[in-house]
């Protein structure tokens, strides 16, 4: 990946519609979602979200496939994972292992949160 394509795909997820739009369908895998169900997720009218599933597909983050009248949308996890490379090569002195701490440190603080939330219900 070189830089230009990084900068695309980090512009198309530096929208909150297009952030939700692709964490919402990274959590869909590998079934996906139809545009309907996305819009209605996100809460914003499909001619929007038509404008920022365009963006994402344009920065590979998005892919498209007809399945008879409605479109399906997947989260495009090789352009992901080209992008979390691209972000990644250099860490660390070149040792990105260092980084991988990082995903088991989300789940803490995804647990914690959800705790929280669960424990604001009573």
């Amino acid at each position: 990946m070189d830089e230009d394509t990084a900068v695309r795909g980090l512009g198309a997820l530096a929208h909150p519609h297009r952030l939700r739009a692709f964490r919402l369908l990274l959590r869909a895998h590998p079934e996906g979602c139809a545009a309907g169900e996305i819009a209605a997720a996100l809460r914003i009218p499909p001619s929007s979200l038509s404008f920022h599933l365009a963006s994402l597909h344009a920065a590979g983050l998005v892919k498209s496939e007809r399945d008879r009248r409605r479109v399906v949308y997947r989260a495009d996890l090789g352009g992901m994972r080209m992008l979390m490379r691209y972000l990644t090569r250099d860490c660390c002195d070149g040792n990105p292992e260092i980084c991988a701490d990082l995903f088991a440190l989300a789940d803490v603080e995804t647990a914690v949160a959800a705790t929280a939330t669960e424990g604001g219900r009573g």
